[in-house]
């Protein structure tokens, strides 16, 4: 495993912001944290890297974070030099080029003369930037800005990548075009051995990874990949359509066997107790048209990452 965390606990004051989290994450592997906002995620990324110490509270058990074998603790420096972290915000210096970014990380980084500007540039392809690598910094749009962090993440050629958020603000097509990447690296790094770490607030890009963490309250709630995530609600997700679609939400609301009723769209997502989705189905059918709505379409649908989200935050 290139990433090991055991226990990992950090308050500030009388939040505790993370509580016992633990996980692995193999090489090759994508690994998604999720949860809503002030669920832990980005302490979860500084305590990986080492921006951030953990508590220690011996009574509650050992705490130990191990990247790529090395103990961040203990073997801080070697630690880093196998962790490529693409914070939240945009934290290059805005007034360099491209190129001079990524040559002012490989210097720092210890790269010899002779090979920072073949990699460097070998990078700026890959991400997709080479015709704009004597372009400042500060003049890129938002997106391109993001892949430009990502390429100085790249640049001493890590074996762990933590990416925190790093499609927030930008455009659905730059979103694809980032996850593109992401899914290239990692295909392509089984035998290279990178393993990916990426907090995300969209279940779309959820979906796209290998395993799944949900976070809540400082703690992993539930853990899978998206198939087993999802079959926690098999057969327990109904798809109403109809109007008035507010009037319908809250007639869902009332039955007692609803537990969850969500807006998609057009359509209201309602989460059934187990056992109790035909008696939804009858009720709903005749309450509706006695309460002056219209349905159009009641059926189970498969669940999405989203209903399991939901649920997971209701519970």
């Amino acid at each position: 495993m290139l990433i090991q965390a055991e226990n990992l606990r950090r308050s500030f004051g009388d939040v505790h912001a993370v509580e016992g989290v633990s996980f692995q994450i193999a090489p090759g592997e994508i690994y998604g944290l999720v949860g809503p906002d002030g669920a832990g995620k980005t302490t979860v990324m500084r305590l990986l890297c080492g921006a951030l110490l953990p508590d220690k509270r011996p009574e509650q058990g050992k705490t130990s974070i191990h990247i790529a074998g090395y103990d961040i603790a203990r073997e801080t420096e070697q630690a880093r030099a196998h962790i490529g972290y693409l914070p939240q915000r945009f934290s290059l210096y805005e007034d360099l080029t491209a190129m001079e970014n990524l040559r002012f990380f490989a210097e720092v980084r210890g790269i010899p003369a002779k090979e920072w500007k073949p990699r460097c540039m070998e990078i700026l392809h890959f991400v997709g930037l080479d015709e704009f690598t004597g372009r400042r910094a500060g003049q890129l749009s938002g997106g391109m800005k993001q892949k430009l962090g990502l390429a100085a993440a790249l640049v001493h050629q890590p074996q762990v990548l933590l990416l925190d958020e790093p499609t927030t603000g930008v455009d659905p097509v730059t979103r694809q075009d980032f996850w593109q990447l992401i899914i290239r690296l990692a295909s392509a790094s089984q035998q290279k051995g990178i393993a990916v770490l990426v907090s995300t607030p969209y279940m779309d890009e959820a979906s796209r990874c290998v395993r799944i963490g949900f976070m809540r309250s400082g703690r992993i709630i539930a853990e899978g990949t998206p198939t087993e995530l999802r079959k926690q609600l098999e057969g327990r997700v109904l798809e109403l359509r109809g109007h008035p679609l507010v009037g319908l939400r809250k007639i869902a609301e009332a039955d007692p066997d609803v537990t969850a009723a969500q807006m998609f769209g057009d359509r209201i997502h309602l989460q059934i107790r187990s056992g109790a989705v035909e008696q939804v189905i009858t009720r709903l059918n005749q309450s509706i048209p006695l309460q002056g709505g219209e349905v159009t379409r009641l059926r189970i649908i498969p669940p999405q990452l989203e209903d399991v989200f939901i649920a997971l935050l209701e519970g």
